[in-house]
């Protein structure tokens, strides 16, 4: 298992490349990526490259860094 949080806010102004920010946003919602879901980081590409693999809403999404940089989360505190 690796890093665990909870989606605090969705911010795309600032992310190069790809999509417009509004656009990415609403992508990203609609694959589940809504602020309180819980999320986890299944598996990184080689040398921290492309794609990643998050689990969120019991789906597993493989995405760009680029895009994964417009999801704003905390990390949860291991009990």
């Amino acid at each position: 298992m690796g890093f665990r949080g909870r989606i605090e806010a969705l911010s795309a102004e600032h992310v190069g490349g790809g999509l417009p920010g509004p656009e990415l946003e609403r992508r990203l919602i609609e694959l589940g990526f809504v602020e309180g879901a819980d999320v986890e980081l299944l598996h990184q590409g080689l040398f921290g490259s492309d794609p990643i693999a998050v689990r969120v809403a019991h789906a597993t999404i493989a995405l760009r860094r680029r895009e994964a940089m417009a999801i704003l989360v905390s990390a949860e505190i291991p009990t």
